[in-house]
């Protein structure tokens, strides 16, 4: 499966969810916001919306500082 991410292209073998996706990133309950194709997807749908061919992902990950 061909997706990009945060503009770089990816080739996973299976199918995939957001939260999987999540986790191969090292990214699994760290703060982020994720979109799929210009879509938002919730945290709590990130383990039901499955990735497909093509799908353009955008991760927003969450710094803290002061």
């Amino acid at each position: 499966m061909e997706l990009t991410v945060n503009g770089k292209p990816e080739s996973h073998p299976d199918a995939l969810t957001v939260e999987q996706l999540l986790t191969t990133l090292d990214l699994a309950g760290k703060p982020c916001a994720v979109e799929v194709n210009k879509q938002l997807i919730r945290k709590p749908n990130h383990n039901a919306h499955t990735l497909a061919d093509g799908d353009t992902v955008e991760i927003v990950t969450f710094v803290g500082g002061g």
